[in-house]
C-alpha cells in the first residue's frame, strides 16, 4: 500500500505517567510502516514515566516537542501529510501549532475522551496532557506555540470533563460532541467541507478494545470511529495524531489492538 502520509513517531517521554504509551507508539508505529512501506521519523528516546507536575514534565520534554514540531514542519513544507504515532497527548503542544502555521484554515477534530483543557489556574492533577489543547489554542503558554482558533475545534466522544474545563471551553467557542452526538452525519455537518487536522485519544472508545492509560466507560466502538472517518473526504484530511495506546495490558492482546488501530485508521489512509 502506498500514501501520500510520512511516518512519524515520537519516543521521548512527554509527560508519560505509565510506561506503556511509548511501547505502545513503537509497536504502532511498526505496523504503519509495514502497511505504507516506509520508514518512520523517530523523534526522542525513550525514559521512564513518573508523576509529576506539568511544571517539571514540560521542561524534561522540550527537546522532543522541539523535535516533533521540526519533524512535522518538514514533512509539511514538503507537500505531504504527517500520520503521526505518539505517547501521550501532551505531544500535540508541538504538533499543533505547526499544523494551524501551514494549514490555518483547517478544523481541528479531537477525538478524546477528555477535553484537554485544562490551564495551570484550573487544573487538579497537574497533568500536562490534560492541558495541551488549551495550549494550542493560545490559553496559556507552553512556549511551543499556539495559533489554532479554538471555534475550529471539534472534540468528539468527550464524557470526561469537569465543570472548569467545560467553562473553558464553551467561553472559547469549542464544539463539544458526547458519544451520542458523535455521528458521522453530525461531524461531517460541524466540519463543513473544511480541511481537517485528526487527533485520536484511544480513550475515546469504551474500554477493552484498545487500552489506554485514562480509560472512561460509555465511550465509542471502533466501527463508529471508523465510520467518522470514512465520512470524511480522504483529499480534506491535512494530518492525522493516533496517541496513548498502552502497550502491556493483561487482558487486552497487544497484536489484536495494534490490528484495530491499522484497521480503523486505514478509512483515513484510502
Amino acid at each position: 500500500m502506498t500514501s501520500p502520509f510520512s511516518l512519524i513517531v515520537s519516543q521521548g517521554r512527554v509527560a508519560d505517567r505509565t510506561d506503556g504509551a511509548l511501547v505502545g507508539a513503537r509497536r504502532v508505529a511498526d505496523a504503519f510502516s509495514g502497511l505504507l512501506s516506509t520508514s518512520p521519523v523517530v523523534v526522542g528516546a525513550p525514559s521512564a514515566s513518573a508523576v509529576d507536575d506539568w511544571s517539571e514534565a514540560l521542561p524534561l520534554a522540550s527537546e522532543t516537542l522541539t523535535g516533533l514540531r521540526a519533524a512535522v514542519d518538514e514533512v509539511l513544507a514538503a507537500g505531504s501529510r504527517p500520520l503521526l504515532i505518539t505517547n501521550t497527548c501532551a505531544a500535540s503542544l508541538a504538533t499543533l501549532p505547526a499544523a494551524a502555521q501551514r494549514h490555518p484554515d483547517a478544523v481541528v477534530l479531537w477525538i478524546d475522551a477528555h477535553g484537554d483543557f485544562h490551564t495551570p489556574e484550573t487544573t487538579e492533577s497537574g497533568y500536562l496532557g490534560g492541558m495541551v489543547l488549551a495550549a494550542a489554542c493560545g490559553l496559556w503558554d507552553s512556549g511551543h506555540g499556539a495559533g489554532v482558533d479554538p471555534a475550529q475545534v471539534i472534540v468528539i466522544g468527550a464524557r470526561d470533563i469537569d465543570p472548569a474545563e467545560q467553562e473553558l471551553l464553551a467561553r472559547a467557542g469549542v464544539s463539544v460532541l458526547t458519544p451520542q452526538e458523535s455521528t458521522p452525519d453530525r461531524v461531517a455537518d460541524l466540519v463543513g467541507g473544511r480541511p481537517v487536522w485528526i487527533h485520536v485519544d484511544w480513550d475515546v472508545l469504551e474500554p477493552g478494545y484498545i487500552p489506554a492509560a485514562y480509560r472512561v466507560d460509555g465511550g465509542l466502538l471502533p466501527h463508529q470511529i471508523a465510520a467518522i472517518f470514512a465520512a470524511l473526504p480522504a483529499d480534506d484530511v491535512r494530518g492525522v495524531e493516533l496517541a496513548e495506546f498502552e502497550a502491556g495490558d493483561a487482558e487486552v492482546p497487544e497484536r489484536v489492538s495494534v490490528e484495530l488501530i491499522v484497521e480503523t485508521a486505514q478509512h483515513l489512509l484510502r
